[in-house]
């Protein structure tokens, strides 16, 4: 979807770009990330208002530090340029930039020098903003004029003449800065002239005309998993198209308790969407048989899904399309936009690879959103408020909260166990304030005594967190009360577990989900 007013942020591999381009949505005004190199013709097609350079884990004193087109900097259109940003607007622009003596982490006091200045208007001459850079601008580029400073940084905020050019040596973007929304604020409403007017009310009607649009008279397949991604990009689709589109549900037997019923009954009776289900149950767990390995189990799942996905596409006639439910993260960490390397965590399970196999044109109605802004466009849409809130589930399903290998008994282990902890979680009013809770089966037995007699049954382990992004995410700190009653009820009631433990691990070091 292409709004008439947009912020580009160029991305130098800073793990803030995504936030940065958050918190431009957050104001009502659409972004979007690219990647440094882009040339200014393809900049140009893009008509931003605004331009922010990102931060990065670079040196722009170093031989191969990643530039962009210097002509970037020297047009009409207005730009932001953060820690390294700045740094890079000060080489390129005949400015110097030098290795810091004495590094700079953390918060900092910063003195505004000219509170008149349009990006701090409204601001106090004293802020407490966010460090993290070794290099530092020691002499500015021509025509432009230090308007903030702190202790160890003369230069911590720039402005060029004819005040359309700014550079900022803190990160207005990261919640340490204490004002730094009102900066980037001012930064799109008094420098860029944005209006504000992007929301989730104007990307549906967009949304609708565009699929009608490139859809016409053709039909569409959507996979869906009963998860607020492709429950929303369904009910998006269908507002768009109708009975035109067809979905098709997988049942990979690795699902939560109850939930291949649930989905079809929503879809079906609910949703009125057209609905192709799938019962691949024995496949998946044949083909998992005996596997351990994490990430074995997750392109074993990957490549089953694909092969049932496609067997029921086949049956379906004149269809053109095939929808997923991408995402905006989804988009930027596939298409790598700083050009860098990048570890791979864990494998993503989708349907890559399937528009070229069953020779469909492949729509993604989701892809310039994220998962909150996914989460409120099923809200405009007068989605049920449990799809809308669901917490997320990974698309390999109880097979990544298993440890070691899956089991139709240890599957069935696993859901109970985990019923019960949603229940509780619920009926005590915490589900709304978790991100993500979920239970895990330990590959491990352990000595217990019930009754009188020895057992010597499975370890589970519950998990909370809370997190805005995903990115970093906390331990939720649930009452003892209610952890001893959803311990004694998975003991009570789950005959095979005898013993339950509370993971109380943030990310980082870890990570959300344990496989």
């Amino acid at each position: 979807m292409e709004p008439l007013q947009k912020i580009v942020v160029l991305d130098f591999g800073s793990q803030y770009s995504q936030l940065i381009a958050r918190r431009i949505r957050e104001n009502g005004v659409y972004s979007q990330i690219v990647r440094h190199s882009i040339s200014p013709g393809e900049l140009e097609k893009l008509s931003p208002s605004g331009i922010i350079l990102s931060g990065g884990p670079a040196s722009v004193c170093d031989a191969g530090s990643p530039r962009c087109d210097p002509s970037i900097l020297k047009g009409e259109i207005p730009v932001l340029g953060i820690c390294y940003g700045l740094q890079l607007m000060g080489e390129l622009l005949g400015g110097k930039v030098e290795r810091g003596r004495k590094r700079e982490y953390g918060r900092a006091e910063l003195e505004i020098l000219e509170s008149e200045s349009p990006l701090f208007s409204g601001l106090e001459d004293r802020q407490t903003v966010w460090m993290s850079h070794g290099d530092k601008v020691v002499a500015l580029p021509p025509g432009y004029r230090s308007i903030g400073r702190t202790d160890n940084c003369e230069i911590a905020a720039v402005a060029d003449e004819r005040g359309k050019h700014f550079g900022l040596q803190f990160h207005p973007e990261v919640v340490h800065t204490l004002h730094g929304k009102k900066i980037l604020r001012n930064f799109l409403f008094r420098v860029c002239g944005c209006l504000g007017e992007w929301n989730m009310g104007s990307f549906r009607r967009q949304a609708v005309e565009e699929i009608r649009t490139a859809v016409g008279s053709d039909k569409v397949v959507l996979g869906v998993s009963g998860g607020v991604d492709s429950s929303v990009a369904a009910r998006l689709l269908h507002e768009a198209v109708g009975d035109q589109l067809t979905s098709i549900f997988v049942n990979n037997g690795l699902l939560r308790k109850g939930e291949a019923d649930e989905v079809r009954q929503r879809f079906d009776r609910q949703e009125e969407i057209k609905l192709t289900y799938v019962d691949a149950e024995e496949e998946f767990l044949s083909a998992l048989k005996s596997v351990g390995d994490p990430e074995e189990k997750r392109k074993i799942i990957g490549a089953e899904f694909i092969k049932a996905f496609e067997r029921a596409a086949r049956r379906l006639k004149n269809v053109r399309f095939l929808a997923q439910g991408t995402l905006y993260p989804d988009v930027i960490e596939s298409r790598s936009p700083t050009g860098g390397p990048s570890a791979t965590i864990k494998t993503h399970h989708n349907v890559g690879g399937l528009p070229e196999r069953l020779n469909f044109e492949l729509i993604e109605p989701l892809r310039n959103l994220f998962k909150d802004e996914v989460r409120r466009l099923g809200e405009e849409m007068g989605m049920p408020q449990e799809v809308v809130w669901r917490h997320p589930f990974p698309g390999p399903g109880l097979a990544v909260r298993i440890i070691g290998e899956v089991t139709k008994e240890r599957l069935a282990l696993l859901r109970e166990a985990d019923v019960r902890f949603i229940e509780e979680i619920k009926a005590a009013g915490y589900y709304g304030k978790i991100a993500q809770a979920f239970v895990v089966l330990l590959p491990v037995k352990t000595v217990g005594v019930m009754g009188d007699e020895r057992t010597y049954e499975n370890v589970v382990a519950m998990r909370a967190v809370s997190t805005e992004d995903f990115m970093t995410a906390d331990w939720v700190r649930l009452p003892y009360d209610l952890l001893a009653k959803i311990s004694n009820r998975i003991i009570n009631e789950v005959r095979g577990i005898n013993r339950v433990v509370y993971d109380v691990s943030s990310k980082p070091p870890s990570t959300i989900e344990w496989e």
